[in-house]
């Protein structure tokens, strides 16, 4: 009898690439090309090839697991686990109130199921205290696209517009290494005529494909985008009549940058003057060019507004709301899109409300059955959260997320998780934070449950069903289903997807983000639909509302006017400033951090996979031979890097292709060679962006 195939979407970056899965007679699950999703075409990278090797029950959680009387962790049935959890997080809300309830989401959950965990958090323990992981990726070029545009979309167009520009500038990604099969559309960028402009302190996989690569100093792409719009300006290439048409606010963000002078911005960034001169004529001269962002210049305590400086530089070059033109933002996680938009962030409702609105708290309890009244307002970001645990925060429930690993100062944030009255986790694996829990549940991955999430462009996609679960495993929608009938509320908490889905449309009509002329039937058929896709008056004899009169979805944004009351794009006037710790005599090297092609995120999966361990078996630190030779270090040669909030040590990894003032470290591993215990917390004032990408460290060379 021949094996179902499965056409579905990978369950790690935000390209979401599409995939066949086909079961195996032996249990197995085997990946194949998928050519039909325009995305990637059939390409994988070696994370998705290798992607079923976690559904593997020897790799991941096949039973509940509780804290025993011998501090450890042991096999638990159902009721139990799921009893603990309810009287954890119910006692902690009677003696304490329901903000010392704290919830941590992830960027790897469905929509399905973000909606449904923020509903959870407000509507069944009523706190303010919910955020997720996503708040360390995507929070400050979000921030910036509200400011200027009126709306968050990562990217404002279609991946398959990239080829056809005359120029891309892209800063701070190394997408040849984070996701690979996005790296075809710069290759027939410059296959088809046109430019590709890297901005990364190192000389990465992706920085050698460019036709110029810029080697700023970490944490100055704020100046150098203002270094770049002042030459604009001096060599009198603003579009004059776009700016006054379609821009509101250039006055004062003109006399910001006239301040950045060349040989200033060269003296902060490193970057040569002639260098900064060449970048602004090849992205100047063709009809089309777009600035696209990553985590380099988005993860920083100004990342907000450097993200505005590049976002005015594409205003005032007349850039932006154009075919083929604009300014985007690379997004990180599978759902790290959808995830913000529908009620994970602290500060936001379905749609891409604003807790804070009136009108928006009015609309969505009314889809909840609820009143307005008894929704809790805004509570702390990601970090914010994280360091109140212990405190102010008595019990949390985590799910799809690792912050012992992923998140800034993470042997402080360990020492809060530690710290916590209660802590459930929610997870497929057991991680390094899972480990600490009082309740772990294993629940369903990607190729064993349905769902939606939304990639980078802003398509919302359909995640199908491939195969049964393990006996004993439940989708995190059953354990929310479960814990709110335990606390008291018995209705309102599907466990079907679709239905949920159908919830979350009435939830995001006329919203931002408004998904309420999506179906599930619609993302199977078309591929994945762009939002915002509202829904259409139903047709008679059509109480589905799916005619050909359907809102086709939205591939591009702006081009007739932006999402600001006025349809005016916002310049924002933005200065340089430097980093929240600049290096000194005590630290005089400054540390970055990023990923490699084998390993994703927090690696609690990936670690798990022998191929993908194979290529990338642990963590290094990158230094330059000058650097090396001032310590004494050659390659492998154990090195540690010392911060103000903790000391690493991984192999030393020696090459010209980083800037002699700066190391970098791989972020996916736990234990002694942990680059996040390293990282600066600092926040962005708008974004609360943690610094991850830049901070002070001394070397020291360690004894074998």
């Amino acid at each position: 009898m021949q094996s179902t195939v499965t056409p579905t979407h990978c369950p790690y970056c935000a390209l979401q690439c599409g995939m066949n899965l086909t079961p195996a007679p032996d249990g197995t699950v085997e990946v194949s090309e998928r050519t039909d999703f325009p995305v990637n075409r059939g390409a994988l990278c070696g994370k998705g090839r290798t992607s079923a090797a976690v559904l593997a029950s020897n790799v991941r959680l096949t039973s509940p697991l509780v804290r025993g009387e011998g501090g450890t962790l042991v096999p638990a049935s159902w009721d139990e686990a799921l009893e603990r959890i309810a009287a954890g997080l119910g006692r902690t809300r009677a003696e304490h109130g329901p903000d010392a309830v704290g919830v941590f989401g992830g960027g790897g959950l469905t929509n399905e199921k973000a909606y449904t965990l923020g509903k959870f958090a407000r509507v069944v323990l009523g706190t303010s205290q919910i955020d997720y992981n996503g708040r360390f990726c995507m929070s400050s070029a979000a921030a910036a696209g509200i400011k200027a545009f009126g709306l968050d979309r990562g990217l404002p167009f279609p991946l398959e517009d990239i080829p056809k520009s005359g120029c891309v500038i892209l800063v701070g990604s190394n997408l040849a290494e984070t996701m690979p099969p996005s790296l075809r559309f710069f290759t027939e960028l410059k296959e088809n005529g046109g430019t590709l402009i890297v901005i990364d302190p190192r000389r990465t996989k992706t920085a050698e494909q460019a036709d110029l690569h810029l080697a700023p100093r970490p944490g100055s792409d704020l100046a150098l985008a203002l270094g770049l719009l002042h030459l604009v300006i001096a060599e009198g290439r603003v579009d004059e009549e776009y700016v006054r048409e379609r821009t509101a606010g250039w006055e004062d963000a003109r006399a910001a940058a006239m301040a950045h002078w060349p040989e200033y911005v060269e003296r902060i960034t490193g970057v040569s003057v002639p260098q900064l001169r060449k970048t602004v004529r090849l992205f100047c001269e063709p009809e089309s060019a777009m600035v696209l962002t990553a985590r380099g210049p988005e993860q920083q305590s100004k990342g907000t507004d450097t993200v505005g400086a590049w976002i005015n530089l594409c205003l005032a070059t007349g850039r932006a709301g154009r075919p083929l033109s604009g300014y985007g933002c690379l997004t990180g996680q599978g759902n790290g899109q959808g995830g913000r938009e529908h009620g994970q962030k602290a500060d936001q409702l379905p749609g891409y409300r604003k807790l804070d609105d009136p009108a928006a708290r009015a609309h969505v309890a009314e889809v909840w059955g609820v009143d307005p009244d008894s929704l809790p307002g805004p509570g702390r970001s990601a970090y914010e959260l994280l360091d109140a645990l212990g405190t102010d925060i008595r019990s949390l429930l985590l799910m799809a997320s690792n912050p012992v690993v992923s998140a800034p100062r993470a042997a402080h944030i360990e020492e809060r998780i530690r710290s916590l009255d209660f802590l459930a986790v929610c997870d497929v694996v057991l991680s390094e934070t899972a480990a600490l829990a009082d309740v772990v549940l294993p629940v369903t991955q990607w190729a064993e449950e349905t769902g939606t999430t939304t990639n980078l462009e802003g398509r919302v996609l359909l995640r199908r069903r491939a195969i049964t679960p393990p006996e004993g495993i439940r989708s995190d929608l059953e354990v929310l289903h479960e814990l709110a009938a335990r606390l008291g509320v018995e209705k309102g908490f599907p466990t079907d997807p679709e239905e949920v889905f159908e919830e979350l449309r009435r939830a995001s009509a006329g919203g931002a983000a408004d998904y309420s002329g999506i179906t599930y039937r619609r993302l199977a058929e078309e591929n994945g639909v762009f939002w915002p896709c509202p829904a259409a008056e139903e047709a008679a004899g059509d109480p589905t509302g799916e005619t050909s009169a359907a809102h086709p979805g939205t591939p591009r944004l702006f081009l007739d006017r932006f999402a600001t009351p006025d349809g005016r794009a916002r310049f924002v006037p933005v200065s340089h400033r430097a980093i929240a710790e600049e290096p000194d005599d005590e630290y005089p090297v400054l540390l970055t951090t990023g990923r490699v092609v084998a390993q994703y995120q927090s690696g609690a999966q990936t670690r798990r996979v022998a191929e993908l361990n194979a290529a990338a078996p642990g963590p290094f630190v990158e230094l330059h031979p000058r650097l090396a030779a001032r310590l004494g270090a050659a390659e492998g040669d154990p090195v540690a890097v010392v911060s103000r909030r903790g000391r690493a040590v991984a192999p030393a990894r020696i090459t010209n292709a980083i800037r002699p003032d700066t190391v970098f470290m791989p972020f996916h591993w736990p234990g002694e060679g942990r680059a996040n215990t390293l990282t600066n917390p600092a926040l962005d004032p708008t974004s609360r962006m943690p610094e991850f990408k830049a901070c002070a460290v001394r070397l020291e060379a360690v004894e074998r």
